[in-house]
């Protein structure tokens, strides 16, 4: 602890000379010179402004706490005239390393001379040059840093720049990847759609249902409205008025035809101007062409717009369709032209004393299965009646043709036989002869006037069925012969029935009882249970009958065969 050094400070010499003591004080304890300097500077300011204010009391004081902390100098200046407010000393305090000595500078008295003035002078000088060295020494030190920090900055930009352009390259590669990710779910959707179209369109041989299901289809994802346009070949320009100018054109051209406020630049489609009769929505009309033009399909947008991926689609869609409506046009020609042939060749019913027979033919409605059953009732010249029920093969129009041909052969064979065995043995011999790969089934049944017995034979058909009066029912299922037509010789044999009066024999085809996933046996016994809950009364109308007996073995809806069925009520007997 070195005593305090308390001087009075009156003029610029003894600010001098507390100036320069102070300066060797921290000179000798190895103060910073940063520090130091600013320690003076701050001292002399504070020196100056109490010489302003009347002089001031300095008092410098040099301590330290323990050897090995650093010694502090103290400078305290109290002026004179202290400002209002102001009750305590002016501080300020520095750090030195050491080491505190005993032997601290001397202050200096004011006979001095001016060689001490002169070294103050000096040191003042060297000071400020050891300060102006570390400013240079920071200055250069700064620029340094300010070049590290800027080739920094240019590093971080470049870096980033080059983050930016990854990170634009990723994303376009992100977008192009999404785009061909959509692209592709798109297009996926649309085949997705079009097979799933094309297998409901072709699934119908009804050329109406698959009109009707098209809107189903198309709307609204792919069309807001739908109008399909179907025209006679000879008459492609029929009903103009009621159809778009594009339809028109389509019809005329067999071309797509595009109708909107805006082109729609479709590949493989020509564009027109709106069309008036859908002005704020395009139209798209396809004409629907295989081999010849059967119509337009007209599809409005359900957007602005048609998409051009989806047009593509939706002509493809149009070509598929065009296809099943021509199959169904073609089938639908062929199974009515088979039907019409079919019921040609069915005879009117003769009629017989003390015998009425009813029948109904019911051609199949699912499939081109028409024209191979028959029903048939003549007299023969020795006055009997032969009912006869058939089956033919195959169907279509062969079938029928061939069904043509059995019928005419069995009643020129039965004016010279009158047994149905023998006619049968005829019949086979000839289907061998002429149609060696076409087979037929039949069934004859001969009724003889005032004769309770009937004699009937079969050739591979599904046995009859007698119902007597009381409701009693049995099958004749005594075996029958091969069918006709099978490649081996054969003789047919004659059966003989007996049948009280007022019974009812009923003859049938497959169709009536035959179904693929129960087999023929439980449809011939439904058809006995069917036939023995006739009631006496009904069975008078024997047309009544017949639809009766139908109802509960035939679906009104889908056949996948054709029906015949010939019903022979034999007169009850009359109360005397």
């Amino acid at each position: 602890m070195i005593p305090p050094d308390i001087r009075k400070i009156t003029t610029p010499t003894e600010a001098a000379r507390a100036r320069s003591f102070a300066a060797h004080l921290t000179a000798s304890l190895g103060a910073p010179d940063i520090g130091r300097a600013r320690f003076l500077t701050a001292l002399t300011a504070q020196l100056r402004k109490s010489l302003g204010q009347g002089g001031a009391e300095l008092t410098l004081t040099v301590r330290q706490s323990a050897p090995d902390k650093p010694v502090r100098v103290q400078a305290a200046v109290q002026p004179a005239t202290p400002s209002p407010g102001q009750a305590s000393p002016w501080r300020l305090a520095l750090s030195c390393p050491g080491p505190l000595t005993q032997d601290p500078p001397c202050p200096a008295h004011p006979d001095a001379t001016a060689t001490a003035s002169a070294e103050a002078l000096l040191a003042a000088d060297e000071e400020t040059a050891a300060v102006l060295q570390k400013l240079d020494e920071s200055e250069k030190l700064l620029q340094l840093h300010r070049e590290e920090l800027h080739q920094t900055n240019q590093g971080v930009l470049a870096l980033h720049a080059e983050l930016d352009a990854a990170a634009l390259t990723q994303q376009e590669l992100l977008d192009a990847e999404r785009a061909a990710r959509g692209e592709a779910e798109k297009a996926r959707r649309l085949l997705t759609f079009l097979a799933n179209a094309s297998a409901v369109v072709t699934a119908s041989l009804d050329h109406r249902d698959i009109v009707r299901r098209l809107p189903d289809l198309l709307v609204p994802e792919y069309a807001s409205q739908v109008d399909v346009w179907l025209f006679d070949e000879d008459e492609e320009t029929a009903g103009n008025d009621l159809h778009s100018a594009a339809a028109v054109a389509a019809a005329r051209t067999d071309r797509p035809q595009h109708a909107g406020p805006h082109p729609g630049d479709l590949p493989g489609i020509d564009d027109r101007p709106p069309s008036a009769l859908s002005p704020d929505r395009p139209l798209l009309c396809i004409p629907l062409t295989v081999r010849r033009s059967l119509g337009v399909l007209t599809l409005t947008a359900p957007g602005d717009r048609f998409d051009a991926d989806t047009s593509v689609m939706l002509l493809e869609l149009a070509r598929r369709v065009a296809i099943a409506l021509d199959n169904a046009l073609r089938y639908e020609q062929h199974r009515d032209t088979a039907e019409e042939l079919q019921r040609a060749q069915l005879t009117d019913l003769p009629s017989a004393d003390g015998l009425h027979l009813a029948a109904r033919y019911l051609p199949a409605t699912r499939g081109l299965n028409i024209g191979g059953d028959w029903y048939d009732a003549f007299f023969q010249p020795d006055g009997s009646l032969l009912t006869v029920i058939g089956d033919v093969t195959g169907h279509g129009l062969r079938a029928a043709v061939i069904m043509g041909q059995l019928r005419t052969a069995l009643r020129a064979y039965a004016i010279d036989e009158t047994s149905p065995a023998r006619i049968l043995t005829r019949l086979h011999r000839m289907l061998c002869h002429q149609q060696p790969n076409l087979y037929a089934t039949a069934t004859i049944a001969r009724f003889r006037p005032d004769d309770p017995q009937v004699t009937w034979a079969a050739a591979g058909h599904p046995p009859a069925v007698v119902r007597a009066p009381g409701g009693a029912v049995r099958v004749l299922d005594d075996r029958p012969g091969v069918m006709l037509g099978v490649p081996i010789p054969f003789e047919y044999e004659d059966r003989t029935t007996e049948i009280e009066p007022g019974s009812t024999l009923v003859l049938y085809t497959d169709g009536l009882v035959e179904r693929r996933a129960q087999g023929i046996d439980a449809g011939i016994e439904l058809l006995a249970r069917t036939l023995a809950a006739l009631d006496e009364p009904d069975l008078e109308d024997l047309d009544a009958s017949a639809e009766s007996l139908l109802k509960p073995l035939v679906h009104e809806s889908e056949r996948d065969d054709d029906v015949c069925v010939l019903l022979c009520r034999t007169a009850p007997l009359r109360s005397p």
